[in-house]
């Protein structure tokens, strides 16, 4: 009489599972002849599907920082950080309070009385912020094209870029978040 057991490990779907392609183990035991036989390692078969379910955002530390839209200054900050925020299409209420929380309180200032570096926030320090639209955050590539289809469309994206803004505003003091112009063409 033999007997088959399958063990694997079946981590959640994140980028580490799914860009590494985990192993599986696989033990035979035979209790026929009473051999235990050598467990075997297989590939998982890899899936091409990358799914990401939540708002991105890449946070800079800046002396200073300026949006330009047609050669004009639209937005520009003194010390502070610049935060580019990528909008999945399934995004919500919820994803932009974590990300304004996060990054109102991410530690990246060093403190001048402690010596410690990375110990204070940008409302700690009283800093500026300048958030960007960055739709390109969401982007993969299909051969040498990017794809973009991910990110929430134009339509929807605006009015909800503007509620991430105002939840920066409400989070903080409101005339040290500045921002770009949604949609245009920003250096």
């Amino acid at each position: 009489m033999a007997t088959r057991t399958t063990l694997s490990s079946h981590s959640p779907q994140s980028l580490s599972s799914l860009l590494l392609s985990p192993l599986h183990l696989v033990k035979k035991y035979s209790y026929k002849n009473t051999q235990l036989q050598i467990p075997q390692i297989q590939r998982k078969p890899r899936t091409n599907l990358f799914i990401t379910r939540a708002m991105k955002a890449v946070v800079q530390r800046v002396t200073s920082a300026s949006v330009q839209v047609d050669g004009r200054i639209v937005s520009e900050i003194g010390p502070g950080i610049l935060v580019l925020i990528g909008i999945h299409e399934s995004d919500t209420d919820s994803d932009s309070n974590y990300i304004c929380r996060k990054v109102l309180n991410m530690r990246l200032f060093p403190n001048e009385n402690t010596g410690k570096a990375w110990d204070q926030s940008v409302m700690q320090k009283n800093y500026e912020v300048l958030l960007v639209s960055q739709f390109t955050l969401y982007g993969t590539l299909k051969g040498n094209k990017p794809d973009f289809h991910v990110a929430m469309p134009p339509q929807k994206a605006k009015p909800f870029y503007e509620s991430v803004v105002e939840n920066f505003r409400k989070g903080y003091n409101p005339d040290l978040i500045k921002d770009g112009i949604f949609g245009a063409m920003m250096k």
